[in-house]
């Protein structure tokens, strides 16, 4: 496949470095000290699963240089998607499928607004992994999911439904998992639910998630921040499993306890993060709603220093 991967950084690095590895034809649309290292040293991918050194990539600021492909993975930062979006128009054909893989509930909104319904589709991803340096990517945990599907209520062109099965197929040929629910909007918001709550928490503590989930009052403040992320989905039309809390806490116990999210990693090193498209965006849907937020309304104060002071 034709595939542009929007963004170099610990997403698009990972999916996109597994998927040219693979053979697929792929290009990184980049720009800075990324798009200079890409196009000086390739890209480097350290993982858990095994590395992969790809000394020569395709990689360009100019998405007209690359023209339609068959697959575009969004894979900027959740508050840049708005921007960007714009700019990928010479990227589709007839039958091109946008996919993001943002943290948060609307990137697919934001897509759709500048490129039209017809090409996107609904995603998300799940994978543990920063950028060390300009194309320089560590994959520290989780195996990489690639989950995409229909937007609830806007179901994209028949020529990007007919691609689905090919594309998911492409993902796991590259030894990615690749997961075509029923209901995107459900597995939006669990993946949210997942990653914001133990994510705020740890962001607004200084700590990973070992001491945040053991020390019982910081455990029970991740509860309470779960509590109001399902509230606030099921204002916005939400159906929940009856278990979606229950198998939060089974995958929080699980994880690497010296980790931490993307988002907290970011905070705490004071770079620019999705903060925006996550904790406020509880606060601000609550709002919206009429759901109250008092810990997200109390942990984003506690946390907008941080934002402000973001380089």
């Amino acid at each position: 496949m034709r595939i542009a991967v929007v963004g170099a950084g610990a997403v698009g690095g990972v999916f996109g470095a597994r998927l040219a590895a693979a053979g697929h034809d792929v290009t990184f649309l980049a720009r800075g000290a990324t798009l200079a290292a890409l196009r000086a040293r390739g890209l480097h991918l350290e993982s858990v699963h095994g590395d992969v050194q790809l000394p020569v990539v395709h990689a360009t600021n100019d998405p007209a240089s690359v023209g339609p492909v068959d697959l575009v993975l969004v894979g900027v930062k959740a508050t840049q998607v708005a921007a960007v979006a714009p700019t990928l128009a010479p990227l589709l054909g007839p039958a091109t499928a946008v996919i993001p893989l943002q943290n948060g509930v609307e990137a697919s909104v934001q897509l759709a607004a500048a490129l039209g319904p017809d090409h996107i589709l609904e995603g998300l991803c799940r994978v543990i992994a920063e950028q060390v340096a300009p194309g320089h990517i560590r994959h520290m945990a989780v195996t990489p999911l690639l989950e995409f599907g229909a937007r609830a209520g806007h179901p994209p062109a028949p020529a990007v439904a007919a691609a689905i099965p090919a594309i998911a197929e492409a993902v796991r040929g590259a030894g990615l998992q690749a997961l075509v629910p029923a209901d995107m909007a459900v597995a939006l918001w669990e993946k949210f639910l997942f990653i914001e709550p133990i994510g705020v928490v740890c962001a607004a503590t200084g700590e990973s998630f070992g001491p945040v989930r053991t020390v019982p009052e910081t455990r029970e403040l991740v509860d309470r921040a779960l509590d109001e992320v399902i509230a606030v989905g099921q204002a916005v039309g939400v159906t929940w499993p009856a278990d979606a809390k229950r198998t939060v806490w089974q995958r929080y116990d699980g994880l690497p306890p010296h980790e931490r999210t993307s988002m907290a990693r970011d905070l705490l090193a004071r770079r620019p993060s999705e903060f925006e498209a996550q904790t406020a965006a509880v606060g601000r849907l609550g709002r919206e709603f009429g759901v109250p937020t008092p810990v997200h309304d109390v942990l984003a104060a506690v946390l907008r220093p941080r934002v402000a002071v973001a380089i």
